[in-house]
């Protein structure tokens, strides 16, 4: 059966832990703070009615004074007991909102490494972390404030009918307005459409983080930011949405709502000239002239309850939305974990089998693959683009699972392994080396904390850093990306080389790992694979032909499937498709560019 679906506030009182406890006890305290606040327009009223009972001898009014000193004390009070009240449920939003992107985070790190290749860090992080700010203001603010005025207007009722249900219920009809322009705007199919402004507010985020990232591109060719069309759409779609909500939906049902509040007292007013003849025929015109005193000093209080309860309103659905994104981060994919983990018994890889098809593609990235590194191999994945090499690789580390078949490293299937023994088989230097924003040390160490920093100059030694480290002011020390301390892509592969020989791994797989980098760097990296790849077992992914000559075997794929495998020389043999490939690889190698121009 089915579970229904928690309500916005018992979600979030659910990730306040033991905190709730302070929530409950700040709403509470915001209900009597709203009632102490009522007190004063209390105190107005009897100050009136005393005054008017004694006309035109104030001095007989001697009371006056004792209700000021209440009035006082019930404000002062009032603004105390609101005061504690948003201590206890700020206490409680701030925990919340932390306990929020902690289990967001614990969710995500067992979520597949491939999973961050589909989902942009910009859009994880508007939809974590910004959510969970805004869920903030609603258990600080909002949530206090709507107990407090539902407990102003159950009171207000109260008092409103005490002395004349006629006017009472006249004053009462600016809340009926009101809270029926609130529904139009924000019930019913519009409620829909803030969802999918946020939604929109996603994409932007998204598209803006990778248009930050391709400015570099967009400066070179001299291109504009309409040049980056996906901005340009998502800049566009969410004011388009925006706009619409604003003024379409809001605009009318808003103006409605801010004159029935604001003008509250003007419902009052025909009520009394209607009974006005009446209470001059029973002689009660002083009694007549008290109660309404009395309810045109409550008419202006019906403004402030309502105004709360607006913009309360308003949280409730920003956080609602806002819990529906980070339910979005929630329900990311985990990896299976097995309870009875096995330990690898040696350095082999072996694909039995394997297929393998991205959540929403028609087509399989991999289909029935098998092929096997023994240990100490050097195996080469080569194919045209999209053949399914990366994605070979990226089944190894378990960035995703096979679809059917087995992806088996030490002779156990990968998904009967520990993932942190698994991690430890295992190195990886691909194309996008990723630094983070830290030291030179703290970048390589990251493969292994606990190694010492002449371990770490070793391994960077190792990698062919040494010049990396001479021309930077405090060498292993500096901080990348501050200052205007940044690498070259090949400079940023080194460090990447650097930080997979400190983690000194049995297997070692390189996806494209001298793409980027410049002849003098290709030829440094080439040089430090020579300390990374000894007595190792290597998976080795290239589109530079000449990397993989002399590799034990070549695994040539093709749109999926294993199209043919051998050595370079029994692959050249067959006339197949790495024999095409290596002749077109010679003819590109030996391309140049002509400075002769065609005389005509």
């Amino acid at each position: 059966m089915k579970s229904e679906k928690k309500s916005t506030i018992a979600t979030l009182l659910h990730y306040a832990g033991s905190y709730r406890r302070l929530t409950y006890l700040g709403l509470g305290l915001s209900a009597v703070a709203m009632i102490l606040g009522m007190l004063p327009y209390i105190c107005i009223w009897l100050v009136l009615r005393d005054l008017i009972a004694v006309a035109p001898d104030w001095t007989r009014a001697a009371s006056i004074a004792g209700y000021g000193w209440a009035a006082f004390a019930s404000a002062f009070g009032g603004i105390a007991v609101y005061f504690a009240a948003l201590m206890c449920t700020h206490l409680a939003a701030f925990r919340t909102a932390a306990n929020i992107r902690k289990a967001g985070m614990a969710h995500l790190m067992k979520a597949p490494l491939g999973f961050f290749d589909s989902n942009a860090s910009g859009l994880l992080r508007n939809r974590l972390d910004g959510a969970a700010a805004e869920t903030e203001t609603l258990l600080a603010h909002n949530l206090a404030d709507i107990v407090g005025s539902l407990a102003m207007l159950l009171s207000m009722v109260v008092l409103m009918f005490v002395f004349d249900w006629r006017m009472g219920a006249a004053c009462l009809m600016a809340a009926v307005v009101s809270i029926g322009a609130m529904c139009t705007m924000m019930g019913g199919k519009n409620a829909q459409l803030m969802a999918d402004y946020q939604a929109a507010q996603d994409v932007m985020s998204k598209a803006g983080t990778e248009y930050v990232r391709g400015i570099p591109v967009v400066k070179v060719f001299q291109q504009t930011v309409y040049s980056f069309r996906a901005f340009q759409q998502a800049i566009e779609d969410y004011s388009a949405k925006a706009e619409h909500y604003q003024g379409d939906v809001c605009r009318v049902p808003q103006a409605v709502n801010l004159t029935a509040t604001e003008g509250a007292f003007v419902f009052l007013v025909p009520v009394v000239l209607f009974l006005a003849p009446g209470a001059l025929q029973s002689g009660n015109l002083a009694g007549f002239v008290t109660d309404f005193a009395f309810y045109a000093v409550f008419s202006a209080i019906v403004s402030t309850a309502l105004a709360r309860v607006m913009f309360a309103a308003s949280g409730m659905m920003l956080a609602d939305t806002a819990l529906g994104r980070i339910e979005q981060v929630m329900s990311a994919p985990t990896l299976e974990l097995t309870d009875n983990p096995q330990t690898p018994r040696d350095n082999s890889i072996t694909f039995e089998d394997v297929s393998f098809t991205y959540e929403g593609a028609e087509l399989s990235a991999l289909d029935h693959v098998s092929f096997r590194v023994e240990p100490g191999q050097t195996v080469a994945l080569v194919g045209p683009s999209g053949g399914g090499k990366t994605t070979a690789a990226s089944l190894i580390p378990r960035f995703w699972d096979v679809s059917s078949g087995r992806v088996l490293v030490g002779g156990v299937d990968v998904r009967q392994t520990d993932p942190h023994v698994l991690m430890e088989q295992v190195a990886f230097v691909f194309q996008n080396t990723h630094l983070f924003k830290a030291t030179i040390l703290e970048n390589v160490r990251a493969a292994r904390p606990n190694a010492s920093r002449s371990e770490v100059l070793a391994a960077l030694s190792a990698a062919q850093c040494d010049d990396i480290l001479q021309k930077l002011p405090e060498g292993v020390d500096t901080l990348i990306g501050t200052e205007g301390t940044f690498l070259s892509g090949g400079e940023q592969q080194r460090i990447a080389l650097a930080r997979a020989i400190l983690k000194d791994a049995p297997i070692v797989v390189l996806d494209e790992a001298t793409a980027f980098a410049d002849p003098e760097n290709e030829a440094l990296i080439q040089k430090a694979f020579g300390a990374l790849l000894k007595d190792r077992t290597v998976l080795l992914i290239a589109h530079r032909l000449s990397t993989v000559v002399g590799a034990d075997r070549i695994v040539v794929l093709d749109a999926g499937h294993v199209a043919e495998q051998g050595t370079h020389e029994a692959l050249l043999a067959v006339d197949g498709l790495y024999a095409r490939m290596w002749r077109e690889y010679r003819q590109a190698v030996k391309w140049r560019i002509s400075a002769k121009k065609e005389v005509k």
